[in-house]
């Protein structure tokens, strides 16, 4: 999920899991949950995607009424039937790491009993497929909510909506889940702007089958706050650079995070220390400390501005201000920033005709439609122009979780809203 796409790799990167064979997809007019999990069970580690490119190439290939492009692994195909609206499905084929700890990859089909959400319905948009009644069937494995449940909605309905009466581009790109200069959509984007015109975005992110509008923005900033190294026997002769730290970290907790209402959607913001480094040993006082803070900004917020807020609260100021680039210390000299990730945010797009006609059809089948607070490649389409929103099946609280599942019902409820919203 594309929070990820701005995170740091854990510890020593991460590596790709190996693909041994060709991937081969069933049938696409066949089971959504079959094809679910045929891709679940298709090993595609950030990195690691091109068996499953290819395999979604050459099924989509066989379909005449699609033009099928191609730009790394990231894979394109259009209808070009010359309709006056055009829309852009899209969705990433990668997944993070497969756990170590449990069996998540093959995928496996499962039927559970008062199976729970870890969040109200009201809250994800969803469509009863979460309800804590009995009897779901489920997908389990890695990626099934984020994001191949959406991924195969996406490919089914390429190969069946064969004359839609709004021109699709349907999108299938590869490292979505690590730092963004890898980010396949936004390299094809670049690559070829003209693959990607469109009138309005869906991107299959999980929200429980509900429309979550546009994103946050998020920053990191990694400050480096400086002391003097001691033998902590004699701490007075130096200066402890975690105790330093303390000060950004309680202008960080004081911060006047807000809720922000765009467009008829409330934003809530937050602003966070996420990672602390320091120290060099046990009878040391350190003599540096690194504190990664993460700024996720309501949409009303230029990257410019929510960067300039972030550092004038680090600093100590009114975060109301015209400074830009204060010097930001902790008690012991200048501590230095490095901007570890700038993502702008995305208003809703939610005041069209077709997003309005979208956002209807989910209502009537019990779906809801709120902010998302996260950030996901929304942005992309909105920097390009293109207004867009998230729409896919699976609780987003499962996203990379050991237990990670997704039910059947609800993949085949996304479905239904976009082949009534397409055909």
């Amino acid at each position: 999920m594309s929070d990820t796409a701005s995170s740091p790799p854990p510890p020593g990167g991460q590596v790709p899991a190996p693909v041994a064979a060709p991937v081969v997809l069933p049938d696409l007019n066949g089971d959504l949950g079959a094809l679910t999990l045929a891709l679940v069970s298709a090993p595609s580690v950030s990195g690691a995607e091109a068996p499953l490119a290819d395999a979604v190439q050459a099924a989509l290939a066989a379909h005449t009424h699609l033009e099928v492009l191609r730009h790394g692994n990231t894979v394109v195909a259009r209808t070009r039937l010359g309709r006056r609206e055009r829309v852009v499905v899209a969705g990433h084929l990668d997944t993070v790491p497969i756990s170590p700890r449990t069996d998540n990859v093959p995928g496996r089909i499962e039927s559970h009993e008062n199976l729970e959400s870890l969040e109200s319905l009201e809250d994800l948009g969803g469509t009863g497929a979460q309800d804590g009644q009995g009897g779901q069937t489920v997908v389990w494995g890695r990626g099934s909510v984020d994001m191949k449940g959406g991924i195969a909605v996406g490919l089914q309905l390429a190969a069946t909506l064969t004359a839609p009466r709004r021109d699709v581009t349907w999108v299938f790109y590869d490292n979505e889940e690590v730092v963004g200069e890898r980010n396949g959509l936004g390299r094809a984007l670049a690559a070829h702007p003209d693959w990607f015109e469109a009138d309005l975005a869906i991107l299959g992110e999980p929200t429980g089958a509900g429309v979550e509008g546009g994103c946050n923005g998020t920053l990191r900033l990694i400050l480096d706050v400086p002391g003097r190294a001691a033998h902590s026997g004699r701490a007075w002769r130096g200066v402890n650079a975690i105790h330093a730290a303390s000060t950004l970290i309680e202008r960080v907790k004081a911060a006047p995070v807000r809720t922000v209402e765009v467009d008829g959607l409330a934003y809530r913001e937050s602003f966070s220390v996420v990672l602390i480094e320091g120290g060099t040993a046990t009878n040391t006082i350190p003599d540096h400390c690194r504190v990664t803070v993460n700024y996720r900004f309501a949409p009303d917020l230029t990257a410019e501005e929510a960067l300039a807020w972030a550092k004038r609260v680090l600093a100590g100021l009114d975060p109301v201000g015209e400074e830009t680039d204060p010097v930001i210390d902790a008690g012991t000299g200048r501590v230095d920033v490095e901007l570890d990730d700038l993502s702008p945010a995305a208003r809703p797009g939610l005041d069209s005709p077709m997003a309005r006609e979208l956002i209807e059809l989910v209502r009537e089948r019990g779906g809801a439609v709120g902010p998302k607070y996260g950030w996901t490649d929304v942005a992309r389409f909105s920097a390009a122009g293109i207004p867009a929103v998230n729409l896919g099946p699976g609780d987003p609280m499962l996203c990379h979780t050991d237990d990670e599942h997704c039910p059947v019902a609800q993949i085949e409820a996304v479905a239904q809203i976009l082949r009534a919203w397409l055909a």
